[in-house]
């Protein structure tokens, strides 16, 4: 019986670990090869982690909710299945032999961390932290009990990066005094100076719970944030403090690509199986507009500028828990309207069925949100972080306008839509922010109503 370690795989270029939700396998089952064994989120996405080779879960390395490293071993599989209740006791007089004689010697950095911070996943208080501070304080050593005593700067008291960095900062210049609030505070009446900064931090780190319960009454349901939610806040109040956001809107005549649309999508949807939406359309001007300006496709690192030669563009899509997830079409340049298509329809399939991969999350460089699908005329939408620039597109509604013609000006009926341009200040000035906007409408209006697809 071969017993083979099933480790935490890489799941995107710039993800490092993965937190676990839910194994969706017992020890003793027997699976599959490329079967889902458990539920795995990162800071992008939840996904399931398939096992690579077939046979029987012998054992569980990691719990659910903690924070494993790619790499890491998260289970052992037995790869021969048929006579594990012969071989099961051999194997776990042979396994010990090496794996749990080994394990504190050569994954004395994994599994000790795992166990001495388990908890630090599941704070008891309730104060929400974010995988990155979970992560940090798990590498200096910092349990839960002291990490709740560390003051937050962020919203509703959360600890923020810059919080736990100043923290351990001074923690290793002062460790005598970093230490006693653990060690002095139950007994120290003899030294009330040294005890008055506890009680200062404790009301501060309490207060985010103690007050929207007191605050709150009458008919009211109080309803905690998921995971998701949570990490779509933080990221969005970050995206409002990181970039000064403006917004420039344009109206655009898009009747001639509606009547296009009209005329082609039957055909289409009897031939591809699928539906011919306005979404591909319009990344397909997008696209072009970022060719016509290319300092639109760049992103902010201190003082540098980066400016992305592949244009990636992310598009919004609803998960069925109600919140967005942002995947992205790669070198959508490259594409033509069909490819467009295909890209648009398979990202928002797997999008609603919870089957985005990390990598369709990774390297967007430019987004567009079309909240025309919820009904609404227009928007503002907020910057996806490190980009600098978001389009949201509006409903189309049918409008009387004038229409030039070499007899005169006549009154018609056309097909209008708003485009909004919110763009980072601090790099895109207005004149850039604006005029990108502008083409983009140019390509709509000036849609090829001859092309096939």
């Amino acid at each position: 019986m071969a017993l083979v370690e099933m480790v935490m795989p890489k799941m995107g270029e710039s993800i490092m670990e993965g937190t676990v939700l839910k194994w969706l396998k017992s020890v003793g089952d027997t699976i599959e090869q490329d079967e889902s064994v458990l539920e795995v989120a990162t800071d992008k996405v939840d996904t399931e982690v398939p096992a690579l080779q077939g046979g029987v879960l012998k054992e569980i390395l990691v719990q659910e909710g903690d924070v494993v490293a790619v790499g890491a071993p998260i289970a052992v599989i037995s790869t021969d299945g048929e006579d594990t209740a012969g071989t099961s006791a051999p194997a776990a007089t042979q396994a010990p032999a090496t794996a749990p004689e080994a394990a504190p010697q050569q994954t004395a950095a994994a599994s000790a961390p795992s166990e001495a911070f388990a908890k630090l996943d599941q704070p008891a208080t309730g104060r929400f932290y974010s995988p990155l501070v979970l992560n940090i304080a798990r590498e200096e050593g910092i349990p839960m009990q002291e990490l709740e005593y560390i003051p937050g700067t962020g919203k509703e008291g959360r600890v923020s990066k810059k919080d736990i960095l100043e923290y351990v900062e001074n923690r290793k210049n002062a460790p005598a005094q970093a230490a006693a609030p653990q060690a002095q505070a139950p007994a120290a009446p003899q030294a009330q100076p040294q005890a008055a900064p506890a009680p200062a931090a404790q009301p501060q780190a309490a207060a985010p719970q103690v007050k929207p319960a007191a605050s709150y009454g009458g008919n009211t349901e109080l309803i905690e944030m998921d995971r998701m939610r949570k990490m779509i806040a933080d990221r969005m109040v970050d995206s409002k403090r990181i970039s000064p956001h403006v917004t420039s809107f344009v109206e655009a005549d898009v009747t001639n690509l509606v009547n296009w649309r009209n005329k082609w999508k039957n055909e289409y949807k009897k031939r591809e199986g699928e539906n011919l939406t306005f979404t591909p359309i319009f990344i397909d001007a997008i696209a072009k507009a970022i060719k016509d300006y290319p300092m639109i496709n760049v992103s902010v690192d201190g003082s540098t500028i980066i400016r992305h030669k592949d244009i990636n563009i992310g598009m919004a899509v609803a998960l069925p828990s109600g919140n967005l997830i942002v995947p992205n079409i790669k070198n959508a340049d490259q594409l033509n309207l069909n490819g467009l298509t295909k890209k648009v329809n398979d990202l928002a399939n797997r999008g609603r069925m919870n089957k985005l991969t990390p990598d369709d999350l990774a390297g967007g460089t430019y987004t567009v949100s079309n909240v025309g699908s919820f009904g609404n005329v227009m928007g503002t939408p907020i910057i996806m972080q490190p980009q600098v620039a978001i389009m949201a597109v509006g409903a189309i509604k049918k409008k009387p306008a004038v229409i030039e013609t070499p007899e005169g000006d006549l009154i018609g009926v056309r097909h209008f839509m708003y485009l909004s341009h919110s763009y980072d200040h601090r790099v895109v000035d207005g004149s850039l922010g604006g005029m990108f906007v502008r083409r983009v409408a140019d390509y709509l209006e000036n849609f090829d109503v001859n092309q096939t697809i």
